[in-house]
């Protein structure tokens, strides 16, 4: 609730515990909102942000998957391995390929043209496949085997 929300929506990928109980908190003590929790809600949810902000009901796991706030759910024992584990996922992978997968999807969320975004994408993918990790990832498709990125 509260900050710990706000902190929580800002992640680009959110797995949670199946006891998770969410809510935003801020009307019910006489609070705005803060730590950017107004526009993470906008950017996630739409127009259903008004609802929760305003009436702040307090959703479980499956609700507040089914209404976008999170990405996935797992046992509340497996949390901190399934986190581990998608945090190292990513520390593994192409990281430069995917910082300009996060500046394409911002370009798009910032409300780009089609032939904006086309143009930013153009750029970046030409930057990512001068890169050693897309060499090695093609190498690897070639040899049917799993990439070994050194992130260059």
């Amino acid at each position: 609730a509260g900050a710990g929300l706000s902190l929580a929506l800002a992640c680009d990928l959110l797995i949670v515990g199946d006891t998770l109980k969410l809510t935003s908190a801020f009307v019910k003590v006489g609070l705005s909102g803060d730590h950017g929790s107004t526009w993470f809600l906008t950017k996630l949810l739409g127009p259903r942000a008004r609802e929760f902000a305003l009436l702040s009901p307090v959703l479980n796991a499956e609700e507040a998957l089914r209404m976008g706030l999170v990405s996935r759910i797992v046992a509340d024992a497996e949390l901190d391995a399934e986190g581990h584990a998608l945090a190292r996922s990513l520390a593994d992978g192409p990281t430069i390929a995917i910082g300009h997968i996060k500046a394409n999807l911002n370009v798009a969320e910032q409300g780009a043209t089609l032939a904006e975004a086309l143009d930013h994408e153009a750029i970046r993918h030409i930057r990512c496949a001068m890169t050693e990790d897309h060499q090695e990832a093609a190498r690897a498709f070639v040899e049917k085997r799993a990439p070994k990125f050194n992130h260059r």
